[in-house]
C-alpha cells in the first residue's frame, strides 16, 4: 500500500474549463462575483456560500477558517459570529480576507478588505431567521474559550431550551455580523498547464475600480 505522503507527493488535477476573458468580465467586481456565485449555485456546487476568512491576531500570526456568507452588496460581504470569538476578536484590526473555492468550477476569488460590523437590525434580522435551535446555541457557547467536555455544552443546552421555552429566543449581545468592505477582489480560473487566469479588480481614490490581468 502506497504511503500517504507518496500519494499527496503525486496527485495531480488537470483544469479543463473556459478561461478568463477580462473583456467580458464586468466592470464592477461586485456584479462579476454574483455572476459567478450564480454559476456556483447552477453548477450545484457543495456549500457555494462557504468561504475562508483569513485574520491576523495580536501576536501576528495569521489564521483562517471557514464562515459562511450571508449576503453581499456594493458595502460589501456580511457573515456572522460570536464577537468575542477568537476571530471577532482578530475582526477588531479592521482588516480581513475572504476566499471562496468552487472545485466544481475550478475557481476561486480572493476579498481583501475593511471589517465594520454590521446594524444591529441587520444582525437581529438574521438571528431570527435562524432555526431555533441554532438561536439557543449561539447562547450555549462561549466560542473558542475551553471546555472540560461535550457536557458542558449540552447540559447548558438543555437548560436554556427549558429557559426559552414557549419564548422568542433574542438574540445575544455579543452575537452578529461583519461586514467586509472590499479593496481587492481577484477571480482566479483554473486553466491547463498551471497557466491560471487570474482577473485582479483594485479600488482607486476616486472610487472607481482598476482591472488587471496577473501573471499565474
Amino acid at each position: 500500500m502506497r504511503k500517504t505522503k507518496d500519494i499527496i507527493f503525486n496527485l495531480r488535477t488537470g483544469f479543463n474549463h473556459a478561461g478568463l476573458d477580462e473583456k467580458q468580465m464586468d466592470k464592477n467586481p461586485i456584479n462579476q462575483f454574483r455572476n459567478w456565485m450564480n454559476d456556483a449555485l447552477q453548477a450545484k456546487a457543495s456549500e457555494p456560500n462557504a468561504m475562508t476568512l483569513a485574520t491576523i491576531g495580536k501576536n501576528n500570526f495569521p489564521d483562517a477558517r471557514i464562515v459562511l456568507l450571508r449576503g453581499f452588496d456594493k458595502n460589501g460581504f456580511t457573515f456572522f459570529t460570536n464577537y468575542k470569538s477568537a476571530k471577532g476578536k482578530e475582526l477588531d484590526s479592521k482588516k480581513a480576507c475572504l476566499n471562496f473555492f468552487w472545485i466544481e468550477l475550478s475557481r476561486q476569488v480572493r476579498i481583501t478588505g475593511t471589517v465594520k460590523k454590521a446594524t444591529a437590525e441587520a444582525s437581529d434580522e438574521y438571528f431570527n431567521s435562524r432555526p431555533r435551535e441554532s438561536q439557543i446555541g449561539a447562547w450555549v457557547s462561549a466560542q473558542s474559550t475551553v471546555i472540560v467536555d461535550r457536557n458542558v455544552l449540552d447540559e447548558k443546552f438543555n437548560l436554556l431550551e427549558k429557559e426559552f421555552q414557549n419564548k422568542k429566543v433574542p438574540r445575544p449581545s455579543y452575537w452578529g455580523g461583519y461586514i467586509v468592505n472590499p479593496v481587492r477582489i481577484e477571480f482566479w480560473q483554473g486553466r491547463q498547464n498551471r497557466l491560471h487566469d487570474r482577473v485582479l479588480y483594485s479600488i482607486l481614490k476616486n472610487g472607481k475600480w482598476k482591472m488587471d490581468r496577473l501573471s499565474p
